[in-house]
């Protein structure tokens, strides 16, 4: 149903990625950015407010007939669980605690996790490092999609309900393009998030368990937030693999919508990447950037030349070291 996209395949290039370019050009005309790169402690008391608000709303949902517990998952918890993984983005690049810390981050990452219900922490910071270093890079970065989306994915609708399974995908994608062997923090990870679903289901019963599955699931999905997927580096625009935000739903995601300038400098944390751009204005304004993901999601789902193939892969250049 709908028209057919016109991509046949991902937009190829045989350039570096330019975030690194960018960035020494800026350290160096404005030094003072890296008295930004230190972490963000305020981090740590919003993500725990956040884990024990879901606690919260987990006692609140137990008794409610499954018509408001599916409501409540999508008006409230979908928004929480969303940002929550956010906050894990955060914690993966070690803005909580500190470079100094790292292991305090992992275990933090993993506290996190838990109100969403599926283990992933470890695993995010596993891939999301390699999709830094090596940005689009064939077989090295699963934040492309595979060849079966852009051949499958093709037309309006089947865009619609590609953006509505946009988590099982990001999921399963990994097991596909860059297998890795599991490690013992993943280990500790399944662990601790199976043992914290059977004490929701144990001291709050099944509702409550539906309720944080189904909130990750509808905030992961079809989804306002859910725009920030791909308006990061879907190319709208011919010769540009990085876009940012600029809009109300960078407060409820830690500016993640500040993408460019987070690829720029990923160890400055999501609260002082609003000032990174106002000190390297000349840098950003020019760049094309967003103020509506819902926008986003519309454009991605209705435009014939956009598909989950409008992405930029490079063939990884020199010795490949991953995560």
């Amino acid at each position: 149903m709908g028209s057919r996209v016109s991509r046949e395949d991902f937009e190829w290039v045989y350039t570096d990625e330019p975030h690194a370019t960018r960035r020494l050009e800026i350290l160096a005309k404005y030094p003072e950015i890296k008295s930004l790169m230190k972490p963000d402690y305020r981090l740590i008391w919003i993500t725990t407010m956040m884990v024990f608000t879901q606690l919260i709303a987990l006692y609140i949902v137990k008794d409610l007939d499954w018509k408001w517990v599916m409501f409540w998952a999508y008006a409230v918890g979908s928004c929480l669980n969303h940002s929550m993984t956010l906050a894990i983005h955060e914690i993966s690049h070690n803005s909580a605690f500190g470079n100094c810390k790292a292991m305090w981050n992992r275990w933090f990452g993993m506290f996190a996790n838990f109100p969403i219900g599926v283990p992933y922490s470890i695993s995010f910071k596993r891939y999301h490092m390699d999709h830094h270093r090596y940005l689009g890079g064939d077989g090295i970065d699963v934040d492309i999609p595979t060849d079966f989306e852009g051949w499958f994915f093709c037309t309006t609708f089947r865009k619609f309900i590609w953006v509505i399974l946009q988590p099982l995908f990001y999921a399963l994608r990994p097991l596909f393009i860059n297998p890795k062997p599991i490690s013992y923090l993943e280990m500790i990870n399944v662990v601790a998030q199976i043992s914290f679903n059977i004490a929701i289901y144990y001291f709050f019963g099944v509702k409550s368990l539906v309720y944080v599955l189904a909130a990750t699931i509808f905030g992961l999905g079809l989804h306002p937030i859910s725009g920030h997927f791909i308006a990061e580096h879907y190319m709208f625009l011919k010769g540009h693999e990085t876009y940012s935000y600029y809009g109300p739903l960078n407060l409820l995601t830690f500016n993640v919508g500040y993408h460019n300038e987070h690829h720029d400098f990923p160890n400055i944390p999501g609260k002082s990447l609003p000032l990174v751009r106002k000190i390297a204005a000349e840098y950003y304004d020019k760049l094309p950037h967003y103020h509506s993901w819902i926008k986003v999601l519309y454009d991605f789902v209705m435009d014939n030349t956009i598909s989950p193939y409008s992405r930029v892969k490079r063939h990884p250049k020199g010795q490949v070291v991953q995560e």
